[in-house]
């Protein structure tokens, strides 16, 4: 840190570009690298009444819980074999919501019974390999790296995005199988059960939001041990 003195006499203390690096990586909860925290999970508290009326509230299905092992194998199939990076599953709403490389600052939304349709899923959806899909989300971040736009931000923003991309890799497959195989287990538990979740193989987490106020941030790598912990 520098500390220079102004006209009037007052000290100023100017960050360097390694300490505002810094806290930008670990202010946020989930930075544009993935949860900064070393812990399984982080938990974000929200509305109170949530939680106190939590056991009082009746469960209503949906068709997400009564087409389930239909409609799983499909939100498998958008992770792993078309061009959706991040996918939120809306338990309560029957919708799904997607991000797609192909159109990457957008996000859709579609109605569950439209994705037991093959034709509107290879409509909607084209079919990319997965190896494939992460090359081209490296090739949009060099892409923006390289451009003139990219060269008007700070230079600590510039290091953050040149260290993400070289060593950036998407979510293993087998992470996105298990959690996906698995988001049933959550929903039929009793008590305090899932509403809803996103999955983003660009930052490798996971977003579960319960029927209390509570919302745990996990990273896909740790998923099968948060399971462990709060599974009886």
């Amino acid at each position: 840190m520098e500390i220079n003195r102004s006209s009037d006499g007052a000290i100023e203390c100017i960050e360097s570009d390694e300490q505002l690096e810094r806290l930008v990586l670990e202010e946020s909860i989930i930075s544009s690298t993935g949860i900064n925290s070393e812990s399984l999970q982080v938990g974000i508290k929200g509305d109170p009444s949530l939680r106190e009326t939590a056991l009082y509230r009746e469960k209503y299905l949906t068709i997400l819980d009564e087409r389930v092992e239909e409609i799983m194998p499909v939100l498998m199939d958008l992770l792993l074999n078309r061009g959706i990076y991040r996918l939120f599953i809306g338990y309560n709403s029957a919708s799904v919501r997607t991000s797609s490389i192909f159109d990457p600052m957008r996000e859709e939304i579609h109605n569950v019974e439209k994705l037991l349709d093959k034709e509107y899923v290879n409509r909607h959806f084209p079919k990319i390999e997965y190896e494939e899909k992460a090359q081209a989300m490296r090739e949009l971040y060099r892409f923006l790296r390289n451009s003139e736009t990219f060269k008007k931000i700070p230079h600590y923003w510039q290091n953050i995005s040149e260290k993400r991309g070289s060593s950036w890799s998407p979510m293993p497959q087998e992470e996105v199988q298990q959690i996906i195989s698995t988001l049933q287990q959550l929903r039929d538990q009793q008590g305090y059960y899932l509403r809803n979740v996103t999955i983003c193989i660009v930052q490798s987490v996971v977003r579960l939001e319960f029927n209390c106020d509570g919302t745990q941030v996990v990273k896909g790598g740790n998923y099968k041990q948060f399971l462990e912990l709060n599974l009886p």
